[in-house]
């Protein structure tokens, strides 16, 4: 009986452990010696294989927010300020070339710009009227 549990296991590809004979039917196993003899026994249910059991999955820990996790809210705040800082200085160089502006002046938009006291390029325009 063991070189039908090892032609069993073979022929469908699991371990010898796994392979459980019906004791009412062992005068039928004993006789199959081909491949489609060990596969028809199965069908029959001559021939059991047991099921993988494997292992119990592990949860991974969840973590905390805490003051080392915080990143968004700076990251925004800074992408705003390149935002508008590099369009309100795209704007006083195109004033600038079209000599709207003085160098000056220029200067000291930016440096205007630079500190944030316009928050939109509306507000910009407004502060030029003046």
């Amino acid at each position: 009986m063991k070189n039908k549990k090892l032609l069993a296991a073979r022929v469908f590809n699991v371990g010898v452990n796994k392979i459980k004979f019906n004791p009412n039917r062992i005068n039928e196993i004993s006789e199959a010696i081909t491949r489609q003899d060990m596969i028809d026994l199965h069908n029959a249910g001559a021939i059991i294989i047991s099921e993988n059991h494997g292992r119990k999955k592990v949860e991974k820990r969840k973590r905390r927010r805490n003051a080392g996790k915080v990143k968004k809210v700076v990251f925004n705040r800074k992408r705003d300020y390149i935002i508008i800082t590099r369009k309100l200085r795209n704007y006083a160089v195109e004033l600038r070339k079209q000599n709207k502006i003085s160098e000056e002046k220029h200067q000291e938009i930016r440096r205007k710009i630079k500190t944030r006291n316009f928050k939109s390029k509306a507000q910009l325009k407004e502060y030029l009227k003046v």
